[in-house]
């Protein structure tokens, strides 16, 4: 009913930038929180950032001041800019979202298939 496609991801060097994309598809009738976590070989999937419908932002103490989390609701997009990637951002990155469906008007929580980061000294 809902499909999460992220996009963005790839190699860059330390101290470099990226910016991430999700969009969200399908039968959505709104979308509640959207966040952003990753999860690097060996690790639990963590937080990485998160923002309500009103445009509240929270993030992980390890990115604070580096990565900057918006969305644009017309579009179903939520957007993770990175700034100053450091070699432990390397990760995949996976895209949630709390979508109330259009069908059965009830909330649930969407994955994305994730995209990988990978930052190089």
């Amino acid at each position: 009913q809902v499909q999460l496609v992220e996009s963005g991801g790839g190699l860059v060097q330390a101290g470099g930038s990226l910016r991430l994309s999700c969009a969200a598809s399908g039968s959505i009738w709104r979308i509640n929180d959207m966040a952003w976590y990753r999860q690097a070989p060996g690790n639990q999937r963590e937080l990485v950032a998160s923002i309500t419908g009103g445009g509240t932002t929270t993030y992980a103490d390890s990115v604070k001041g580096r990565f900057t989390i918006s969305r644009d609701n017309a579009k179903k997009t939520v957007y993770l800019q990175m700034n100053s990637l450091k070699p432990e951002d390397t990760a995949v990155y996976y895209c949630n979202a709390e979508v109330i469906v259009r069908t059965s008007l009830s909330a649930d929580d969407y994955w994305g298939r994730g995209t990988h980061v990978t930052v190089s000294s």
